[in-house]
């Protein structure tokens, strides 16, 4: 069995994942020659799940590191865990596959394994990210994302937060149908919380579970009761912001605490010589948490791999757990 599949984890799909991914948003300051040189440096180092999404445009850079690293022989496209995520405005049934699909082109891959649903909102279709009216308020669509993974009738039901008295259209099979047809190996969904999850897994007519669920995960939010739902309905938790947030990005609160200057996190770090984000990393993946590290310095995503060689002690992951505060480090846009 190769080291890969050692570290990796079995969704409810059969499918492996790797439990430390390579996360890759970025604010728009950094170039995508630095993405594409990033994703190389963090393939040669050990990583083999790649994480991003249409939203963060970045495929194409990330698509051709891979590619180059395939046709060098450092990896197989089998080595490889790709996953992307579907933006709001390709919410509707007739466009789920259309955002897949441009993302498999900006990539030049036939396939990713893993499709996600990035937020359970849907906004309405067009080329904007983020549709607004003329008073600056988003202009939300009429889609239940949470209702994909059913059978193909239509439903109307009132979608939580939307005002307006319209009937809500609930797009059935459009996440499966991009399973079965090969484009991804998996599905799954990013930021949804416990209702969420419910309402798809007790949906009549469901056919693939979502095989992970995708959300802000570091020792200040440390999810522990959605973790120990995801864990009793056999769904992964993927934690991205594991080593806190960049505030350069313009979704990102400015005056948070640091995550990796806290004291107490530190002084475990420094206990076993190692580094803070060592230490925030090795937390979760001790707690069966699948978690993103992201960096752009070769230094870092060299440390960042470097966390499947030591074990924090019960009392360090109980001292850990004391950091919950429930504090995001994004802004709430949607």
């Amino acid at each position: 069995m190769s080291s890969t599949r050692l570290l990796s984890v079995i969704l409810n799909d059969g499918h492996f994942m790797p439990m430390l991914g390579f996360g890759t948003s970025a604010p728009r300051k950094v170039a995508m020659s630095n993405v594409e040189e990033a994703v190389q440096v963090a393939i040669d180092v050990g990583y083999r799940h790649i994480d991003s999404a249409y939203s963060y445009l970045n495929e194409e850079a990330i698509g051709q590191a891979i590619r180059k690293k395939i046709a060098n022989g450092t990896v197989k496209r089998t080595d490889i865990f790709y996953t992307t995520k579907m933006w709001g405005t390709f919410s509707r049934p007739e466009l789920v596959q259309r955002g897949l699909e441009l993302s498999l082109q900006k990539l030049q891959l036939s396939y990713v394994n893993l499709y996600l649903v990035h937020y359970p909102v849907s906004l309405q279709p067009g080329e904007e990210f983020i549709p607004m009216d003329s008073q600056g308020k988003i202009i939300f669509d009429t889609v239940d994302l949470c209702s994909m993974w059913e059978r193909a009738d239509m439903y109307y039901l009132p979608l939580a937060g939307y005002t307006d008295d319209s009937s809500q259209h609930y797009p059935l099979q459009a996440m499966e149908k991009c399973k079965d047809a090969g484009l991804a190996r998996s599905i799954g969904v990013s930021n949804f919380n416990r209702r969420q999850l419910e309402m798809i897994l007790n949906k009549p007519g469901l056919r693939y579970k979502p095989v992970c669920n995708q959300v802000e995960c570091h020792p200040y939010l440390n999810q522990s009761k959605l973790l120990e739902y995801c864990k009793s309905k056999d769904i992964v938790m993927t934690g991205y912001a594991a080593l806190g947030s960049d505030p350069g990005k313009e979704w990102v609160k400015k005056d948070n605490p640091v995550l990796l200057e806290d004291p107490v996190l530190n002084a475990i770090a420094e206990k076993h010589r190692r580094t803070p984000a060592q230490v925030a990393l090795r937390y979760q993946l001790q707690r069966g948490v699948v978690v993103l590290a992201k960096s752009f310095t070769e230094k870092r995503i060299k440390e960042n791999f470097q966390v499947f060689d030591f074990q924090l002690t019960p009392e360090d992951m109980k001292t850990i757990d004391g950091l919950n505060k429930d504090m995001s480090y994004f802004e709430n846009i949607l």
